[in-house]
């Protein structure tokens, strides 16, 4: 299962993606599609008020999560979506998740810091599982205008590659996002351009 991820920034917690067992998450939502909206697949220029941060094309099924409810010591969390893209049988090939939190005033977060600590939880959690992985080191790059910082892991299992997952994190003065893309190693290989062009495409709130 997902384990909730909530990383310290500088007297803040900054909820990020941090998924766990990936192929009980894939399996999850192959399990979910009959329960979700068809009418957000329409068309790629189409989008829900609610998704307005993210154009998804055609073929990804959308959903828009609650937002965690603001405590004290933990910031807003404005936006929180996941989509899945399924292969012709319906199975999961790729998820990908992003949350917009709204920081505490006068708190900065550290980037490095907390892209640090999404890839320990994930890695905790998949040797949990009985999985191996090994991430890249951490590498500067580009969260739609908003630099941020990535790093990718391969998951395996006897040796052998079956998931693959990218974190990204990011920041400006008033908001936070986080990223987690997320498949099978054959699903991951297919849908990584589309994914990349996702992520340009990104509308980020008081990203200045």
């Amino acid at each position: 299962m997902r384990r909730p991820c909530s990383i310290p920034a500088t007297g803040s917690e900054f909820p990020a993606n941090c998924f766990g067992d990936l192929t009980m998450i894939l399996t999850q939502y192959r399990r979910s599609l009959p329960g979700l909206c068809l009418g957000l697949l329409m068309a790629a220029a189409q989008t829900h008020a609610a998704d307005a941060m993210i154009i998804w094309p055609a073929g990804w099924e959308v959903e828009s999560l609650p937002a965690e409810s603001n405590t004290p010591v933990q910031p807003s969390v404005q936006v929180r979506q996941r989509a899945v893209k399924n292969d012709q049988s319906g199975n999961p090939l790729m998820v990908m998740e992003l949350t917009q939190t709204r920081l505490t005033p006068g708190h900065e977060v550290n980037v490095q810091g907390v892209l640090l600590e999404m890839r320990k939880s994930v890695q905790v959690n998949f040797a949990r599982s009985g999985l191996q992985s090994v991430c890249t080191h951490v590498r500067e790059s580009q969260l739609s205008v908003v630099p941020a910082l990535e790093t990718t892991c391969t998951i395996t299992q006897n040796g052998v590659h079956v998931l693959t997952q990218t974190l990204v994190a990011a920041a400006s003065k008033e908001m936070a996002w986080s990223l987690s893309y997320a498949g099978s190693a054959d699903g991951y290989a297919a849908n990584k351009e589309e994914a990349l062009r996702i992520r340009e495409s990104l509308r980020l709130d008081d990203a200045q």
